[in-house]
């Protein structure tokens, strides 16, 4: 691969009435100040126009002109007890743009392996940061690394500024610019009720250490709707329910096979969950920043294992109809609780099969398939995206690869891929 040029874009319009100058942080966007940026790409077959990269570049500035936040910088203020109020300051600094050329790459390279191929990882910006350094870098990256017979479209943002609602908010907002709507579809809201948040330092957020992984395979795993209904059908009738979801059955699905084929010490196996709060506190769907926080429950080895995929959908569901609006605000409004995860499950599902991935549509056509960055290189990461086809979900799954090879001969994970 070889990068042509990198440059900054800023909004188009510098002088934007009634735009905001600050972005406050909220609790829940300095939880995530440790972790990693947000890594997504996009893959699409070769686009017809010749200027194409002038055209993402352009139609990138005009997009900015309704999320300032993302061409500012975040920034802290000290305060004389020792602590700091973070906010992004939306001083229009810009947002990374890059261009790349990978001629002897072509998009079957890219998704017709098995595995996702190392390279894949190079076509994103933003690698091997966390969201603390963005002090000095920008809130948002693009990389567009032209193919032999495709495009890779890798975005980047910090991710103590937006969650995947809001980064695939403004991924929206941009694509419908770039295809000639003169105005976005949905407005972002910047509004805060919060007044700024002091922490004491970096140590107050820092996440439990990591434990060094094995090298690791990444796969997409999918299934057609078919197989979901099925699988929902499977977890309601088998749990004596008819309130299980079909993701809360894929969850179930996904906790019994990883922890099938993980050595643990502990009896003790955990479902982290990661909980939409927008709609549970009655945000604008337009909220941008962060509406998410986690919340845990576990079983027993045995119980897990022994008992059936119902039994585990059962106890997800139970923890879903846990986080009611008084939870999440009160999970908002913790102040001893300064980190996002507090400990590594032996697996994490991330992303939504509710984002919209395939109708982003830069004039060209629609992606023929999306991709995660490296990010955090965890053994049991999992991120779920919405299948091309309607009803479906794509699962990209990140494993040691003893665990890969055991994933794949599931029996019971086989018959769920199965239509």
């Amino acid at each position: 691969m070889e990068v042509i040029y990198s440059c900054l874009v800023g909004r188009e319009n510098k002088e934007i009435a009634n735009t905001i100058t600050t972005l406050e942080l909220n609790p829940w966007d300095l939880r995530l100040l440790p972790i990693v940026p947000i890594q997504r790409g996009l893959i699409y077959h070769k686009p017809h126009s010749q200027n194409i990269i002038s055209h993402l570049k352009n139609s990138l500035s005009r997009t900015l002109n309704s999320f300032p936040p993302l061409a500012g910088r975040l920034s802290a203020t000290h305060h004389e007890d020792g602590t700091k109020s973070y906010f992004v300051d939306c001083n229009n600094s810009g947002a990374e743009f890059t261009h790349a050329v990978a001629a002897a790459v072509s998009v079957s390279d890219l998704i017709g392996p098995k595995y996702i191929p190392e390279i894949v990882y190079s076509f994103f910006p933003l690698e091997n940061l966390t969201n603390f350094e963005a002090i000095s870098k920008p809130l948002l990256a693009v990389q567009v690394t032209e193919l032999a017979d495709g495009l890779f479209l890798g975005c980047a943002a910090n991710h103590a500024v937006v969650d995947g609602t809001s980064f695939w908010h403004f991924i929206n907002s941009w694509s419908e610019i770039s295809r000639g709507l003169k105005t976005i579809s949905k407005t972002p809201v910047f509004s805060r009720s919060i007044e700024p948040v002091k922490v004491g330092g970096h140590s107050n957020h820092l996440p439990p250490p990591m434990v060094e992984t094995p090298p690791l395979l990444r796969k997409v795993f999918h299934l057609g709707k078919e197989s979901l209904t099925k699988l929902k059908n499977k977890a309601n009738s088998t749990g004596g329910s008819d309130k299980i979801s079909s993701y809360q059955a894929l969850s179930a699905l996904l906790w019994r096979t990883i922890n099938m084929h993980t050595n643990v010490n502990s009896e003790e196996v955990d479902f982290t969950l990661i909980v939409g709060a927008r709609s549970r506190i009655g945000w604008d769907e337009g909220y941008f920043g962060n509406a998410i926080y986690t919340a845990g429950t576990s079983l027993t080895r045995h119980e897990l294992l022994q008992n059936g995929i119902g039994y585990a959908a059962v106890k997800i569901n139970e923890l879903v109809k846990q986080q009611t609006r008084e939870a999440a605000i009160q999970n908002f409004e913790d102040s001893e609780n300064r980190a996002f995860i507090r400990k590594w499950p032996s697996f994490l599902i991330i992303g939504s099969p509710r984002h919209d991935v395939y109708g982003n549509d830069f004039g060209w056509g629609k992606p023929v398939a999306v991709r995660c960055g490296r990010g955090r290189n965890v053994d049991g990461k999992i991120t779920i995206f919405p299948a091309a086809e309607s009803g479906g979900v794509d699962l990209e799954v990140s494993l040691a690869a003893d665990k890969m090879v055991a994933m794949e001969d599931d029996p019971e994970f086989i018959a769920a891929l199965a239509h």
